[in-house]
C-alpha cells in the first residue's frame, strides 16, 4: 500500500495502526543507540541540554521530557476535525516508525493505541511555524500523558478517564521521548495527505462537470482531439478522459471556436493535476522521512543536528496548488457566465423557462463571491515571519499555515464545481433533443438525483451531500 493510502487507511479505521516487527526493531534501535550515547556523555540537544534559546544550558532533569509537552501546548483557533487528528497521530507514528527519533517503543506504541481505540485529543490547529508543529503535536502528547480533553466514541471526555476506559494507561514520557513526540511536522504532513486526497476527488469531479457543461453549450471537441499536438503535463490525459466522458454524445458544436473558458479547459485541468502530483511527491517524502532533530542515525553509530523539520518544500508544493486551482476556478466561472448568457449560449436568459425569472442567476453571484476568496486564498503567505526563541528560529516555513490556507480553498473551489454542475445540468434540460455522451448521461442523473430541474424561482443548497458519498 502507498505511504498516502496507507495512512489514509489507518485515520479511516480500515486497518490497525499496529507496527510491524520491522518497525518495532528500528524504533528499539535508535532508542538503544540513544541510551549508549548519553551513557558516553555525548551532548544530545533536547536531551543533555535544554531546548530553543535554552540550548546552552545544561539538562539533567528527570521530568524535563515530561514537561516539553506542556510547556509548548499553547495552540488557539478551530479544533481539528476528527479524521485530521487520526491523520496528524498517524503521520508522527509513521515518522517513528523509522527508527530516527530515539523514541522509546513504549511511546511509540502509545500513539497507535490512541488510534486503534479511537482516542482523538483536541488540537487547536493555529500556532505552528512550519518549523516542527510543536503546538499541535503537544496537544496530541498532553493526552497520551492523560491531560486535557479527548473525543472517545462520541463523548468529550478527560483524557485520563478516557485511558481509563480504554484499559490504557497514562504515558511517562522519558529519554528523548517528549522531544521525539512534539518536535515533526506531523500536522502539516497529515492535513496535507488529507488534502491530496480530497483535491483528487475534486478534480476528478470537475472533469465530469465540465463533461456536463461542454453538453450543455454544446462545444466543440476539436480541441481536445489536438492535445497529443502539445504534451504539456496532464493535458494529454485529462482531453482523453474528457472524451471518454463525450463518448456516444452528439458531436456537433455550434461555433466554429468556443470561448477560452472551453477550449483551454483540459489544459487547465491537466496543470492543476501537475501542480496536484507535485504535492503529492512533497507529502510522500515526508512520510518516508525521519526528519526528527536530533536524529539517531544507527548505521553510523551517531546523532546529528539536523534541519529536516524545515517545511519549505511542502510549503511551495501547496502554495503551488493552491493557484494553479484558481485558475480552474476562473474558467469554472466563465463557463458558467457563457451558459447563463443568451447571446454566448442560445439558451433563455438565466437558464429559466420563466421569462422574468431570476432563474439560476443569483447562484452567479454565489459563484462570483466564490471565486473572489479563492483568488484571495491563492495569494502566497508572506516569506517573512517574526523571529522566535531569542532569534534562534529566524527563518519559518509555514507549512502547516498554507496546508490550512490552501484546505479553505479547496472547499470553496468544491462549492463552485457544485453549481457549475447545477447550471450544466440546467442547461442540458434546455437544450432540447441532443443526445448525451453515456457517461455524461451518468453525471447528469447523479446531478438531478440532488437538484431538479428549476422550473421557478427555489432556494438551491449545494452546501450538503452531493455527490453521493
Amino acid at each position: 500500500m502507498r505511504p498516502i493510502e496507507r495512512l489514509l487507511a489507518v485515520v479511516d479505521g480500515e486497518v490497525s495502526a499496529r507496527l510491524d516487527e520491522g518497525m518495532r526493531g528500528r524504533i528499539d534501535a535508535g532508542h538503544a543507540l540513544l541510551l549508549e550515547l548519553i551513557a558516553a556523555g555525548a551532548p544530545i540537544y533536547g536531551v543533555t541540554t535544554g531546548l530553543g534559546a535554552a540550548v546552552d544550558h545544561a539538562q539533567g532533569d528527570a521530568g524535563f521530557q515530561q514537561r516539553i509537552a506542556a510547556g509548548r501546548a499553547v495552540g488557539v483557533g478551530r479544533l481539528a476535525s476528527r479524521r485530521e487528528v487520526r491523520a496528524i497521530m498517524a503521520a508522527r507514528l509513521a515518522g517513528l516508525a523509522l527508527g530516527r527519533s530515539g523514541i522509546s517503543l513504549a511511546s511509540a506504541l502509545a500513539l497507535g493505541d490512541f488510534l486503534d481505540h479511537g482516542i482523538h485529543p483536541e488540537v487547536p490547529l493555529l500556532g505552528s511555524l512550519g518549523a516542527s508543529d510543536l503546538a499541535p503535536l503537544a496537544h496530541v502528547t498532553l493526552a497520551l500523558q492523560g491531560q486535557g480533553w479527548v473525543e472517545y466514541h462520541g463523548e468529550r471526555l478527560l483524557a485520563a478517564e478516557a485511558l481509563q476506559r480504554a484499559g490504557l494507561t497514562p504515558l511517562v514520557p522519558r529519554d528523548k521521548d517528549g522531544l521525539a513526540l512534539v518536535s515533526a511536522n506531523s500536522a502539516s504532513i497529515g492535513l496535507g495527505a488529507l488534502l491530496v486526497s480530497e483535491t483528487q476527488r475534486l478534480l476528478d469531479r470537475q472533469r465530469g462537470v465540465l463533461a456536463l457543461s461542454c453538453e450543455g453549450y454544446r462545444a466543440g471537441v476539436a480541441p481536445f482531439q489536438a492535445a497529443h499536438l502539445r504534451p504539456a503535463p496532464g493535458l494529454v490525459e485529462e482531453s482523453k478522459a474528457l472524451l471518454a466522458l463525450l463518448e456516444g454524445g452528439e458531436r456537433q458544436a455550434r461555433r466554429l471556436q468556443d470561448p477560452l473558458s472551453f477550449r483551454c479547459s483540459t489544459v487547465v485541468l491537466g496543470a492543476v493535476r501537475d501542480a496536484l502530483a507535485r504535492a503529492r511527491d512533497i507529502v510522500v517524502i515526508e512520510l518516508q522521512s525521519g526528519a526528527d532533530n536530533p536524529a539517531l542515525v544507527v548505521e553510523s553509530r551517531e546523532v546529528l543536528v539536523t534541519a529536516n523539520f524545515d517545511s519549505t518544500h511542502l510549503a511551495l508544493a501547496f502554495e503551488g496548488l493552491g493557484l494553479a486551482l484558481s485558475r480552474l476556478a476562473v474558467a469554472s466561472a466563465e463557463r458558467m457566465a457563457k451558459l447563463l448568457s443568451p447571446g454566448s449560449s442560445e439558451l433563455p436568459h438565466s437558464l429559466s423557462p420563466r421569462p422574468g425569472s431570476v432563474g439560476l442567476a443569483a447562484l452567479q453571484r454565489t459563484a462570483a463571491a466564490l471565486v473572489a476568496e479563492i483568488v484571495h486564498l491563492a495569494n502566497p503567505l508572506p516569506a517573512l515571519s517574526v523571529p522566535v526563541a531569542d532569534r534562534v528560529e529566524d527563518y519559518a516555513g509555514q507549512g502547516l499555515a498554507v496546508v490550512e490556507k490552501t484546505a479553505r480553498l479547496v472547499q470553496r473551489v468544491e462549492w463552485l464545481v457544485r453549481i457549475e454542475a447545477v447550471v450544466a445540468a440546467q442547461a442540458v434540460d434546455l437544450r432540447e433533443g441532443i443526445t448525451l455522451g453515456s457517461e455524461a448521461a451518468g453525471i447528469y442523473r447523479q446531478v438531478r438525483r440532488v437538484v431538479a430541474f428549476v422550473e421557478e424561482d427555489r432556494a438551491i443548497d449545494v452546501t450538503g451531500e452531493f455527490w453521493g458519498r
